[in-house]
């Protein structure tokens, strides 16, 4: 897009373009998201941002109205597989924050120099600065979520100091945090990520959750990593209410059909009915571990409802962005539709369920061992499979939550365990030795940012793992959303082989979505 197509949405508050270009207002100082309701700035007022963070870094405050922070993600950061691409994901699982620009520089196979001057170069803000507007938005949702004190708020964000903390919240949002605290959206707030605490009838003692805290166990060999700390953390609410946010057509009942017909029981349940149900699951963290729940809405509301319950506050952005990429929140529809929507094939699918979306991981480890178990299981099957690894090598809870009782086994676990009481045939055995040997001694790099060619070609060359398994966990664990499944078993795969080259490359850079298609297609119900 250039300049002039970009203040056309602006003028038309098109919110197709949140997420993928910020625009800011040079007489009022501040920046915001393209769906902004305030009065449209004259068009030499304007100037246009890549990122939230790069309109911080030329002075621009975020606008107290559209909040622009909380917009989804840019799709173009997914499909893309450059180094930008892959620093973005990395930066917004948290890696900056854990490790550095040079953690960062090393996972991503360049300098520190190269990094910063790429992203630099393309977004007008280097990985520190991506990194501290994250940081920002992570303590907003925090100011406005529980009631913490400013200190412990700013440390779980993820801040070096609280000095660096409220000078950040001031030149962000041109407020004190105290002010920005009492600044809560209300319950009927169409902007922002905080949710509403109504929105979660039952509360968190009908699902058993744990309250969050400071200190998770260590995470060593046969020990829990998520434990009820000695002492809450004054004013922690008993879980994080958010919402995360999603752009256009959001095809909730698919989603939540296919997680329901794959869930593995003790790391994932589903309960309720269709159009209310709750999908929770146990999540292996940086800092400890978390239970996140996620619940369906029957109305198309611009957002998912979700509670994070944290041993480690610190974990809070890594959680919350492995959410987004299980339920493929920072998708676009709008150009998966307009690929795919012209196809004599997929067409009619399209206009028949507008925003399915291809679903992701939040443990891409996790997912490749359970894409390794279920080759050629029917969901049944590979249920009964994964039920059975998780009870006899995960770390259980020491207090289980609903349905909720172990963390899915380690890969460390699974390379010397013997296997022998499980359901995979010998040479399924060993193929998920050999993934889980790969993966924990380093060979294979399956983290957001890893190069999703080179892994795949890692993956087809481990014993036993057929090359559609390895394209679903390209697809799911890398989230990348031109995977194509050409496979002809109709309980399993989309029959994408049957259509003609041409077609099926006209479908790229979404082939993903065609896949999901087709399977919908062949599984109405998706359960």
């Amino acid at each position: 897009m250039n300049e002039d197509s970009r203040y056309e949405a602006v003028c038309s508050r098109d919110a197709r373009f949140d997420g993928q270009f910020f625009f800011a207002v040079t007489t009022t100082g501040i920046y915001c998201r393209p769906s902004c309701p305030a009065v449209t700035p004259k068009r030499r007022n304007v100037r246009f941002f890549a990122t939230a963070a790069a309109a911080q870094g030329a002075g621009f405050r975020a606008c107290r109205r559209c909040r622009p922070d909380a917009v989804p993600g840019s799709a173009e950061w997914n499909a893309r597989a450059d180094v930008v691409g892959r620093a973005m994901r990395l930066i917004g699982d948290g890696v900056v924050d854990r490790e550095g620009v040079a953690g960062l520089a090393v996972r991503l196979g360049y300098s520190a120099r190269q990094v910063q001057r790429q992203l630099n170069a393309e977004l007008g803000a280097g990985p520190v600065a991506l990194a501290r507007a994250q940081r920002a938005h992570t303590a907003r949702v925090l100011l406005q979520t529980t009631h913490m004190q400013a200190a412990d708020i700013a440390f779980a964000a993820g801040f070096a100091s609280v000095r660096q903390f409220n000078d950040t919240i001031r030149e962000i949002y041109a407020s004190t945090p105290t002010a920005l605290r009492l600044a809560r959206p209300g319950a009927t707030a169409r902007y922002g990520s905080v949710a509403r605490e109504d929105a979660w009838s039952g509360g968190d003692g009908a699902t058993g959750a744990v309250r969050p805290g400071r200190a998770p166990l260590a995470a060593g060999a046969g020990k829990a990593v998520f434990a009820a700390p000695a002492g809450p953390v004054p004013g922690a609410p008993r879980g994080i209410p958010l919402r995360l946010a999603y752009r256009g057509a959001y095809a909730g009942r698919e989603i939540f059909d296919y997680l329901q017909r794959w869930h593995i029981p003790g790391v994932e349940e589903v309960t309720g009915e269709p159009g209310a149900r709750l999908y929770r699951r146990t999540l292996r963290l940086p800092g400890g571990g978390g239970i996140a729940e996620v619940r369906e809405s029957a109305v198309d509301q611009g957002w998912l409802e979700c509670r994070l319950h944290l041993c480690e506050l610190r974990d809070l952005t890594t959680a919350s962005q492995r959410m987004r990429r299980l339920f493929d929140l920072d998708a676009d529809p709008y150009a998966v539709a307009e690929r795919l929507g012209g196809c004599p094939r997929l067409g009619p699918l399209v206009t028949a369920r507008p925003g399915l979306r291809a679903p992701g991981s939040a443990d891409p480890h996790e997912l490749a061992v359970r894409a390794v178990i279920g080759q050629g299981a029917t969901p049944r099957r590979a249920r009964r499979v994964g039920e059975a690894l998780v009870a006899a090598y995960g770390e259980a809870l020491p207090t289980a939550s609903g349905g909720l009782t172990h963390f899915f086994p380690r890969v460390a676990a699974l390379a010397d365990a013997p296997l022998d009481d499980l359901d995979p045939p010998p040479e399924g055995r060993g193929a998920l030795r050999a993934l889980a040997t790969v993966l924990a001694d380093g060979g294979l790099s399956l983290d957001p940012g890893a190069d999703r060619v080179e892994a795949e070609r890692s993956l087809r060359a481990l014993p036993g793992v057929d090359p559609r398994t390895a394209g679903y966990i390209r697809m799911r664990a890398l989230g990348d959303p031109d995977v194509l499944l050409a496979d002809a078993d109709t309980d399993h795969g989309a029959d994408a082989g049957a259509a003609p080259e041409a077609e099926r490359d006209a479908w790229r850079p979404w082939r993903s979505y065609a896949t999901h298609y087709l399977w919908v297609a062949r599984q109405p119900s998706h359960v």
